[in-house]
């Protein structure tokens, strides 16, 4: 079951966590088959997310992707989106498969991010099939406010 996680003064959306919990409970389901079983989190791009020092790291396992034509990393309204596109190489004939799992197509994820990132803050290296993202996470500052004798 995944836990709400609290970032800065911003809560991840509770709605997730019931679509993750639905999702969770399907894939416990025996005898799964057809559309209404399909798994949501099949579009997701898995990440690791872990702060290094003053940064906010986000890892994700991307083999076979062209990161200059198939990756687009944005950051928009205090979250970071990452898309990506996995394109098949071949085209085969149905005939003869027994179990078919790579994936192919469009992949997405959406990340909260701490309050202040800016867009151009953000780095992002790809190296051996692993996209990595750094955030640097800023600073708070307090702003002294001046009192006046009345």
């Amino acid at each position: 079951m995944a836990n709400i996680v609290r970032r800065g003064s911003r809560n991840v959306d509770p709605f997730d966590f019931f679509d993750q919990a639905l999702g969770d409970w399907a894939r416990l389901t025996p005898f799964r088959t057809g559309p209404l079983f399909r798994d949501a989190s099949d579009d997701l791009i898995r990440v690791d997310e872990y702060q290094d020092d003053d940064a906010l790291v986000i890892r994700a396992e991307m083999p076979g992707i062209d990161p200059e034509k198939d990756v687009e990393v944005t950051v928009s309204g205090g979250m970071l989106y990452i898309t990506a596109q996995r394109r098949q190489q071949e085209n085969k004939d149905e005939k003869g498969y027994r179990r078919r799992e790579l994936r192919y197509g469009s992949f997405s994820r959406s990340i909260p991010l701490p309050d202040g990132v800016q867009q151009s803050d953000v780095t992002a290296d790809y190296k051996d099939g692993m996209l990595e993202i750094r955030v640097p996470i800023p600073k708070e500052s307090a702003t002294k406010v001046p009192v006046t004798k009345k």
